[in-house]
């Protein structure tokens, strides 16, 4: 009889694939979109805090973080002086890749025994950061401290399979929200919170000019290539 090899690619790889599989049929099962929700605003999280951290990166004041119960949510940004055209699609950008970015760091450190902790133990304390500095709605104030509590009591007090399925999973749900958010993406324009706004990648294609089209089409490859790196050093990685 065939068996696999704990530690194997083999085993890597049927993880991963769990992964994926749970992370595409959850919605549709009964109850699925309820196990699923706290992990919608997390990757809505993602999505803002890739817009709030590029905008400190690029010197503005991150203001605020709005998750609405839907899953969309915005991330507000000031500056004192009028920001470039450059400097606004930069900050557009930031959000649809900080999903992708984010579960290519976790999916890296899921291929070292050593962080699975610490990835575990960062990641819930950034959102519980987050939350005491940025986050000014109830939907976020109520999930994403259950979600960091989670993230903590999984670091400290779960078994091995746990941890390294914790960091697989998340790893895969960021690096599959550009699937999610593809209508979005492709989109020029959206409604957020009942209001009218431009997309990010429309609000790229105002500042540099190029059709928004492109723009997802340029994001969508920069996630696949960050995603795909990171799964195949995290595969082909001994022990």
């Amino acid at each position: 009889m065939y068996s696999v090899r704990p530690g194997s690619q083999e085993e890597k790889i049927g993880r991963l694939i769990i992964a994926a599989v749970l992370v595409m049929v959850l919605p549709g099962l009964p109850l699925g979109n309820y196990l699923i929700y706290p992990f919608t605003i997390l990757t809505t999280w993602f999505h803002e805090m890739g817009h709030g951290l590029t905008a400190l990166a690029l010197g503005l004041d991150f203001e605020r973080l709005v998750i609405f119960p839907s899953g969309s949510g915005y991330a507000e940004s000031s500056a004192r002086t009028e920001v470039s055209s450059i400097s606004s699609a930069l900050i557009a950008a930031g959000g649809p890749i900080g999903p992708a970015f984010a579960g290519a760091l976790l999916i890296l450190a899921s291929s070292r025994h050593t962080m699975w902790r610490p990835a575990l133990l960062v990641l819930a304390g950034v959102i519980a950061l987050s939350v005491l500095i940025w986050v000014r709605s109830l939907t976020g104030l109520i999930v994403l401290p259950l979600v960091a509590a989670a993230l903590a009591w999984v670091a400290w007090r779960g078994r091995d399979w746990l941890k390294l399925f914790a960091l697989q999973f998340l790893g895969v749900l960021g690096a599959m929200s550009m699937f999610r958010d593809w209508d979005y993406l492709f989109s020029e324009r959206t409604v957020i919170g009942g209001r009218p706004m431009l997309s990010d990648t429309g609000a790229i294609e105002a500042g540099l000019f190029l059709p928004h089209w492109l723009w997802a089409i340029l994001i969508i490859a920069a996630s696949a290539a960050m995603i795909g790196a990171s799964l195949k050093y995290a595969l082909n990685r001994e022990g």
